[in-house]
């Protein structure tokens, strides 16, 4: 198996870990590769504008996947221009931990 980190390139996420994915070195192909981190990140393929291997190199064919080495960092650029339905941050009424009387401050 060949092992790679792989994030949803967003700027605007103060954390954007890297997950750890595996290929099958029998199946080193560009759509293999989508497709795993497509799901392992829960991410439409249809959605993915490129993929690029950090710092700055775009993955365009089986020939470049064929050349990664194990923990290879990678990126997927999403087409959409509105990220954020991807990343729904709940509100603060939403979240487990919000009180809305504690709020509420009194003088």
């Amino acid at each position: 198996e060949l092992v790679l980190k792989v994030r949803i390139q967003n700027p605007s996420l103060r954390e954007n870990d890297f997950i750890e994915i595996e290929l099958d070195r029998q199946e080193l192909t560009y759509k293999e590769l989508l497709r795993v981190s497509c799901c392992e990140l829960g991410v439409n393929p249809e959605h993915v504008e490129k993929i690029r291997k950090l710092p700055n190199t775009v993955l365009r064919k089986d020939k470049d996947v064929a050349r990664l080495q194990d923990f290879q960092e990678l990126e997927l650029v999403l087409t959409v221009s509105d990220k954020n339905f991807l990343f729904r941050v709940p509100t603060l009424s939403e979240g487990s931990g919000y009180n809305k009387k504690a709020s509420e401050l009194t003088y």
